[in-house]
């Protein structure tokens, strides 16, 4: 007599591989490119940095902004859909931290570079405020069409059940694993 065991997300006749770990299938995006929610917060750090410190150089004043949401709108269409949640949190802490860089950088020939550098980034933060909230807006926008909403109720019912707030089912909680 045998008996056999199905685990969920397997298709019909699949076995889970080695460590009872069942193999994800990839994600269908319209996207060619899918990048996780690091990989979009790092988009969007790239973008805002490399506008915030060409702009001045340029004379360009309105390119660090510009560029700024268009890292969001490039991150919000190419990043994964279990990502969306963090992408849609992140423009203001990555903006805050592009902006923190480029004056300290600014900063650093001036006679007081704590006080140049906080008046700048205020200055700075005054002036971007437009942009940031342009790109927030968007990268939410686009997470919504693309899902956003599905999962935050996901994130609801798991967090009522008192379940991990990860949507990762088969994480260890020892990740190393010895028995292998």
């Amino acid at each position: 007599m045998t008996t056999t065991t199905r685990a969920r997300g397997v298709p019909n006749g699949a076995s889970p591989t080695l460590g009872g770990r069942v193999p994800r299938q990839p994600s269908r995006s319209s996207s060619p490119i899918s990048l996780t929610g690091r990989g979009a917060i790092v988009v969007i750090f790239a973008f805002g940095l490399l506008g915030s410190l060409l702009a001045p150089q340029l004379g360009l004043g309105l390119m660090a902004g510009l560029l700024f949401v268009v890292g969001c709108v490039l991150a919000a269409v190419a990043t994964r859909r279990a990502d969306l949640l963090t992408l849609a949190v992140s423009p203001p802490m990555v903006f805050l931290t592009a902006t923190l860089i480029t004056q300290c950088v600014y900063a650093l020939g001036d006679k007081s570079i704590l006080q140049s550098a906080f008046a700048g980034l205020v200055l700075a933060l005054a002036a971007g405020a437009p942009w940031l909230f342009l790109g927030t807006a968007l990268v939410v926008g686009i997470a919504m069409s693309r899902g956003l909403m599905d999962d935050l109720r996901e994130l609801r019912v798991r967090l009522a059940a008192g379940g991990p707030a990860t949507p990762e089912t088969d994480v260890d909680e020892d990740p190393v694993r010895w028995d292998v």
